[in-house]
Order: C-alpha cells, then sequence, then structure tokens
C-alpha cells in the first residue's frame, strides 16, 4: 500500500483482536515513528492492549512473528528498515526478510503486516516513518492491513479449504 492508489481501508469491529508488533531497533529515529504509528493505528481501531516486542534488525523478525502466530495472536505486524549500503547485504536482509514473513503469513494463516522499509537512502525512509513532515506513514498502514485481513478471515464461517 504506497504513495497512489492506496485503497481506503474501513476496518470495525476489532477491538477484541490480539495483534503484535515486533520493532528491529536499527535506525533508532525511523523506528520510533513506525512504531508510533502502528500504535496509534491500534487505537484507532480499537485494539488497547497489544503486544510490543523489539529484535535487534530486520532480519529478526520472521522467527518472531512465526512464535507469535503460533500462539494465538489474530495478527503480527513487522516493522523495521533496511538501507541501501554499498554492499550486497541490502538484497540479503531484504529478501530474506520479505520471503520470511510471507512464508510466516502462508504457513500460519496468520496475517502479517508489512512494515519494512527497504529504501536507497535515509532521506526516503524518514518520508515513509509516519514522522512530522513525512508524505507517508508504513506502520499505521502496515497495521490497517493486517487488521483489515484478520477481520475478513474471521468472517468466514469455515474454513479455507
Amino acid at each position: 500500500m504506497s504513495g497512489n492508489g492506496a485503497p481506503e481501508l474501513s476496518v470495525r469491529n476489532c477491538g477484541d483482536l490480539r495483534v503484535a508488533v515486533i520493532a528491529a531497533l536499527w535506525h533508532e529515529k525511523i523506528m520510533d515513528g513506525l512504531v508510533d504509528g502502528a500504535l496509534r493505528a491500534l487505537r484507532e481501531l480499537g485494539i488497547d492492549e497489544p503486544t510490543l516486542l523489539r529484535v535487534p534488525g530486520s532480519f529478526e523478525l520472521p522467527v518472531v512473528a512465526k512464535v507469535l502466530a503460533g500462539r494465538g495472536y489474530d495478527a503480527v505486524v513487522a516493522l523495521g528498515v533496511v538501507i541501501r549500503g554499498g554492499t550486497p547485504h541490502f538484497d540479503y536482509v531484504c529478501q530474506g526478510v520479505t520471503q520470511g514473513l510471507t512464508q510466516v503469513a502462508v504457513d500460519t494463516g496468520v496475517p502479517v503486516g508489512f512494515g519494512v522499509l527497504t529504501c536507497d537512502t535515509e532521506e526516503q525512509a524518514l518520508d515513509r516513518a509516519g514522522l512530522a513532515g513525512s508524505r507517508e506513514d508504513k506502520g499505521h498502514e502496515a497495521v490497517t492491513a493486517a487488521v483489515a485481513t484478520a477481520t475478513a478471515l474471521r468472517s468466514f464461517s469455515e474454513p479455507w479449504r
């Protein structure tokens, strides 16, 4: 859900959902913005007691997401930021995190909100972090997407086949 073409999601009757937010520690200012946006979105949705866990970096997000998905959470939101440097490290981390979080969602059936910024520059990340002056609030968007998906899934009376 980026920039132009992003859907307007209307989420209702979700205050009873168990939601966990996992946030990396790298790039503190950017991460503070993402976490603030995520927690604000949860408050707006009436989810008053989310779980917030901090992990060292974005690469650690998938394993924690999988454990939380297996512990009865209705949705998990992963927040992180990876900024391109001069080595292929960026590509490996971004690919691993993206594939890992996707696999958690597919394997467990628990929606995983993808709030991992993969940017070329720190300025791009700051512009998406939900800070004063930012154009986008990816922490807020990741929560809204995960919770909207969780409410859609629970609207079915029979499990997926």
